[in-house]
């Protein structure tokens, strides 16, 4: 879900150097430029704006077009409009062997109508033998909204599942829960970004969220069209310690089987989980296998900058 720039990113940028901007006394916005730059950058032309690709290439040459057409400058060292910048690129290769043990019996997981599996580590292949699985709940650690999935359990090389969206997606008025996470607008606790991006501080195996459309906004296809598409991250000095081995998606009708074979509820759970006192459940004899193949390099990229 990280291999292109959504169109309407490189828009705010585009409004702070508009000729209408800089026409102090005129404050409105034209919806129709803004429809139009949308519908030129979401276009096939562009081929989806990713990194290092014929795409960015296009849409780097457009956005400096537009900015010296709305009179602004290049924001950078000499006046230069381009800044390049350096990513992370993991792509994958070859087949995944996914599968989870429950009291000695396998259930295999298939990548792509089962589960999605990737990593951001830099490095060609992934494995992970035999790690216990952890129900977290939301996999959330808020603070400042007083609300902990982890409760200080260790998760260190353990797989973690976690619901996708915040604890009060859908809960009804009057619930304790009910906009403590701003109602049904998602949080960045709420986002796959977020529950990877913990997985990873916090030393687990692997993560797997638990996709239901309604939560995640968009169907199971989606996912799955864009799994094999190259995943980009920043280059980090110390990957292992802030990135997941493994990290991905599970089907909820999966993760049913998965709960109901180790003797679980998994709606009994999902429901305990939007309470601030949830507290995390390993999966009973049950452990988690995931074998992987990927190329991992790290490719230029370009930043747009202008005054």
């Amino acid at each position: 879900m990280r291999h292109t720039l959504p169109a309407v990113s490189v828009l705010a940028l585009m409004m702070a150097c508009s000729p209408a901007l800089a026409q102090e006394a005129s404050p409105n916005i034209d919806a129709a430029r803004m429809n139009e730059s949308v519908r030129v950058l979401a276009s096939d032309e562009f081929e989806g704006r990713a990194p290092a690709s014929p795409g960015e290439e296009k849409t780097v040459a457009w956005l400096v077009e537009q900015f010296r057409a709305a009179g602004a400058e290049g924001g950078g060292p000499d006046g230069a409009f381009v800044q390049v910048a350096h990513l992370s690129r993991t792509r994958q290769d070859g087949p995944a062997t996914v599968a989870a043990t429950v009291a000695g019996r396998t259930i295999s997981l298939e990548r792509g109508p089962d589960v999605l599996v990737s990593s951001d580590r830099p490095t060609d292949h992934i494995t992970v033998t035999d790690a216990p699985v952890v129900f977290v709940g939301y996999g959330a650690t808020a603070p400042e909204r007083q609300w902990d999935d982890f409760k200080d359990v260790d998760v260190r090389g353990k797989v973690i599942v976690v619901l996708v969206n915040d604890p009060d997606f859908q809960a009804p008025e009057g619930d304790p829960v009910a906009g403590k996470f701003d109602g049904n607008a998602m949080t960045f606790y709420g986002r796959w970004t977020y529950k990877f991006q913990e997985a990873g501080r916090r030393g687990a195996a692997g993560v797997l969220v638990v996709h239901e459309t309604d939560g995640a906004g968009y169907g199971w296809s989606t996912l799955q069209n864009s799994s094999a598409a190259p995943k980009f991250d920043i280059v980090r000095a110390d990957p292992d310690a802030e990135r997941a081995p493994f990290q991905g998606w599970i089907q909820r009708a999966k993760a049913e089987e998965l709960f109901t074979a180790a003797g679980l509820d998994f709606a009994a759970l999902k429901d305990s989980a939007r309470r601030a006192d949830f507290n995390p459940v390993v999966l009973p004899d049950v452990t988690m296998s995931v074998d992987f193949g990927q190329i991992a390099d790290k490719v230029e990229t370009k930043n747009v900058i202008a005054r």
